[in-house]
């Protein structure tokens, strides 16, 4: 049976887009036919070829809030189908967590636990009826997954944003829209590694499905990009 034609505009705010994930899923998005906000840091070539496709550049710096005040300001109104917090970074996190600093143990946990849920506070009413707030978490910050240890200071991050996250689903329980917290598997970008499983390309097709998929819902849902629950 054919799928039905989709006769509204689907728009998302991409926040983190500057390479990597979050930059391919604004191409995807983009691609299938969704109207594109994507926030970098600072721009690039890559991203005056997506400007040029019709993909809206905005900067953003999710640790500065005044920076995302500007960002609010600046997009007005207007409301998202999608909201998509891929922004993180994953500093020393090859090291075993006694070996790492803690002011760097604290940059790691306020980009990636804290900064995603104020961004997504900023935004709560910006999100349309039916629609998704996401987080890019992993598979490494599931508890009850980690046997193998390592990426100590990043597992922990991770862990902590989903547990916000759904901290953040019930201080809104009254919402009308879904949140999802993705796992994007191995993928081979800079912060992957080159000996990664995946590309981006075959990633950001398996989010983009599943956040397709997942539209119109109002739980909490923490899958990978085939669709597959995680173990907290």
């Amino acid at each position: 049976m054919a799928e039905p034609a989709i006769t509204e505009e689907r728009r998302a705010l991409i926040v983190g887009a500057s390479r990597g994930l979050g930059l391919g899923l604004a191409e995807s998005l983009h691609d299938r036919d969704w109207r594109v906000v994507a926030t970098v840091r600072k721009s690039s070539p890559d991203h005056e070829n997506l400007r040029l496709q019709g993909v809206r550049i905005e900067t953003v710096d999710i640790d500065d809030d005044a920076s995302v005040a500007a960002l609010r300001q600046r997009l007005g109104s207007e409301k998202f189908d999608l909201v998509f917090v891929v922004a993180g970074v994953a500093t020393e996190s090859d090291k075993p967590l006694h070996a790492v600093s803690r002011a760097v143990s604290a940059q790691v946990y306020l980009t990636n636990a804290v900064s995603p849920i104020l961004f997504a506070e900023a935004f709560a009413d910006r999100i349309a009826p039916g629609g998704t707030l996401a987080f890019m978490s992993s598979i490494l910050g599931s508890v009850a997954l980690n046997e193998d240890g390592g990426w100590e200071n990043y597992r922990a991050s991770k862990a902590a944003l989903n547990t916000n996250a759904r901290s953040f689903a019930v201080r809104h329980a009254e919402r009308d829209y879904g949140i999802l917290l993705l796992h994007p598997g191995w993928v081979r970008t800079d912060m992957g590694g080159a000996e990664a499983d995946l590309d981006v390309g075959t990633s950001v097709a398996g989010m983009v499905t599943v956040i397709e998929a997942f539209a119109g819902r109002r739980d909490v849902a923490y899958l990978d990009y085939r669709g597959e629950t995680l173990a907290w």
